[in-house]
């Protein structure tokens, strides 16, 4: 048995796989990959924020998924979502914007982006990565995912367009809602100066920005990467929308721990959600350079459309 990674989750594969038999050829022929390891992990998520903090929850057979407030899913049948708690007394682990963004730059971007940021923040302090010459800064990849971006703040700008006109719209409204936003300000938080991007390929993007960002380490054009996906659209719009093409869980709306469950009987829909997962992943042989210590391998990558 061997390990792969198929769409960033770790699956132990036989020898006589087709996967296998690929990584077997290219053996054959002499054709030697990097080996590409994760060293920093960073997670904002509605079981809490923080990789060690969601992971207890998760243990203890808590559940992040709520009942929506009425001014979100009055008039729609999908009433429960993943929600990222705000930080409390009783929620330690709950999500505090003003550890992640001064409050008067808060304005200036959409909640994926914060999302984002402090999860990258978490994965970076794990890697014990933060590049401080011009060649480390270069060498380090930004590629971080979303779906749909700032949809919150698109929203926010329409209301204020329609009650009080353009004129009132804020400076920032384009950079705050534009998908590639959250690598961006990774990038600019941490200096980090190599090549960046943003899929929106749905709910494979975030998989698709790990792949991506191996990509360029495996041909040379990085040697580190901040990679994952970050999203927050939970709105009385994108809810509505979803409602309508009849692809959000209905029936348990009195018992919302219980809304999601893939791959079962009783399976209605999905159930949306917010947050941000971050890793850190790198070169092998960089990792063991600069003493990192390597959480997992990523082996292996694939992509294609199913159109």
């Amino acid at each position: 048995m061997h390990q792969l990674f198929a769409h960033s989750i770790p699956i132990l594969v036989p020898e006589y796989c087709a996967a296998w038999r690929i990584l077997q050829t290219i053996g054959e022929h002499g054709m030697t990959a990097k080996r590409i390891v994760v060293t920093g992990m960073g997670l904002v998520s509605p079981l809490g924020c923080g990789v060690e903090a969601a992971w207890t929850r998760l243990l203890k057979g808590e559940s992040g998924l709520v009942g929506l407030p009425d001014d979100i899913t009055e008039g729609i049948a999908a009433k429960v979502a993943g929600v990222v708690p705000a930080l409390t007394e009783d929620r330690p682990w709950g999500f505090d914007p003003d550890r992640v963004v001064e409050p008067k730059d808060q304005k200036k971007m959409d909640r994926f982006s914060m999302f984002a940021l402090a999860a990258a923040q978490e994965a970076l302090q794990q890697a014990g990565w933060q590049p401080e010459t011009d060649d480390t800064r270069e060498r380090t990849a930004t590629i971080v995912a979303s779906g749909i971006g700032g949809f919150g703040a698109i929203v926010e700008a329409v209301r204020t367009t329609d009650g009080r006109g353009p004129r009132r719209l804020s400076p920032f409204t384009v950079p705050s809602f534009l998908a590639n936003m959250a690598a961006g300000q990774i990038s600019i938080r941490h200096g980090l100066r190599g090549p960046l991007g943003a899929p929106v390929t749905a709910c494979a993007a975030s998989a698709q920005a790990i792949g991506d960002a191996a990509r360029l380490i495996r041909a040379g054009e990085a040697d580190v990467a901040v990679c994952g996906g970050a999203e927050a659209c939970i709105d009385r719009v994108s809810f509505g929308a979803f409602a309508a093409a009849r692809t959000m869980s209905t029936s348990f709306n009195d018992d919302p721990t219980r809304a999601s469950r893939p791959f079962d009987g009783a399976r209605d829909g999905f159930v949306m959600g917010e947050g941000a997962g971050i890793l850190v992943i790198e070169d092998l042989e960089h990792a063991l350079r600069r003493g990192a210590v390597p959480i997992a391998e990523l082996v292996g990558y694939g992509t294609s459309a199913d159109a």
